[in-house]
């Protein structure tokens, strides 16, 4: 599944990474495409390399968020 991480952080300092069918998926312009995964956890750790603050979507990679 291909996944992606909002630019913009939320509220708590997270980038949320998302899959591409997330009905929560933030504005196209604040998308940053990581890649295609087997799980939201490869995905994660790639996001992690841009910003240490990434976390799974709640409503998408319920099994990769943490806060």
């Amino acid at each position: 599944m291909k996944y992606l991480v909002n630019k913009n952080a939320q509220y708590n300092g997270d980038h949320e990474v998302h899959n591409e069918t997330c009905n929560h998926l933030p504005n196209p312009e604040n998308r940053k495409y990581l890649g295609y995964f087997s799980n939201c956890r490869d995905a994660v750790n790639e996001a992690k390399k841009y910003d240490s603050d990434a976390d799974g979507c709640y409503h998408c990679c319920i099994e990769c968020h943490t806060s």
